[in-house]
């Protein structure tokens, strides 16, 4: 068993993700950490439990981590998740919502009792991963994997021409972390875009009738139709989150290149991802350049709702 924790910002592809994670036979989910990004934070936590409770596996756990980037604001304006974050699904949040422990310090707990054996999935920006290094920076050299769902190094971002959004969102955290020496795989839009979702999916989720697949359906219908007008050449909606699963699971999806990554900080470029040719260090990072999409999506269809 695949010991895992993801780190997400549920978000509807962090919702398809977790699915993924959950139903997949060789993965153990020792819990979930929760930040803002695509919705607050007591949202992320919120939706976390509920796609974990419709999924029936309220057993794993889901912390709260962190409410803001290290030294940006964050904004929300819903266009491609709803304003709860799950395609106007769930509704508001109703005061905080409680966690039995930090996410920063579950990770830094989790990270030191399984050192090689765990894998995180960070599907967030990143803040969470970061304010763990600042706080012990030696987890660096003991996690065994970290698989982000981030960064556009070959292609135009989502949020700019250069940016993709979970790095942009925090790119300081994101600076961080891709500095850091952790054993990275970073799964970013040169390889999540050749995953695409269609209505035709959601419709056979929608067909099946059950609680899940219909709430399922329900979710994903909006993110299709948010794509529908914004990337109408793409043709369905981008499966980010549940790839970084995939590939945690089944390296040998993608092809990688390794390399040292930035993150421009300029305003012009903010949030760019770039190889850095000036760092002394062997790479730590392999950056995902191409993926065999047709068995991944044959993967996830056969084991989600």
């Amino acid at each position: 068993m695949q010991k895992m924790i993801l780190d997400v910002d549920t978000g509807i592809d962090d919702a398809l993700a977790i699915a993924y994670a959950v139903s997949l036979p060789t993965v153990e989910l020792l819990g979930v950490t929760t930040t803002y990004g695509m919705a607050p934070v007591d949202y992320s936590c919120r939706n976390s439990r509920k796609i974990l409770e419709v999924l029936g596996a309220t057993g794993i756990p889901v912390y709260r981590g962190s409410e803001k980037p290290l030294k940006r604001t964050r904004e929300y304006n819903g266009k491609i998740h709803g304003t709860d974050g799950l395609g106007e699904t769930l509704g508001p949040v109703e005061g905080p919502v409680p966690s039995s422990q930090h996410a920063v310090d579950f990770l830094i707990e989790q990270i030191y009792e399984h050192k090689k054996d765990l894998t995180i999935v960070a599907t967030a920006p990143l803040t969470n991963l970061a304010a763990a290094l600042t706080k012990a920076p030696e987890i660096a050299g003991l996690v065994g994997k970290v698989v982000i769902m981030g960064g556009a190094v070959m292609t135009p971002g989502n949020v700019t021409k250069f940016a993709e959004a979970n790095i942009i969102i925090d790119p300081e955290a994101a600076g961080i972390v891709l500095e850091s020496g952790m054993p990275i795989t970073l799964v970013g839009l040169d390889v999540t875009r050749k995953t695409l979702l269609t209505k035709a999916d959601a419709q056979q989720w929608r067909d099946k009738g059950t609680p899940a697949s219909t709430f399922f359906a329900q979710f994903t219908e909006f993110y299709l139709d948010a794509y529908s007008k914004l990337h109408p050449y793409l043709k369905g909606c981008a499966l980010h989150d549940p790839l970084a699963v995939g590939v945690a699971v089944y390296p040998d999806l993608v092809r990688t290149v390794p390399m040292n990554i930035k993150v421009d900080l300029e305003d012009n470029a903010l949030g760019r991802t770039t190889e850095d040719l000036y760092r002394a260090t062997e790479p730590t990072t392999l950056v995902c350049v191409q993926v065999d999409a047709e068995r991944f999506m044959k993967d996830f269809f056969a084991h989600v709702i």
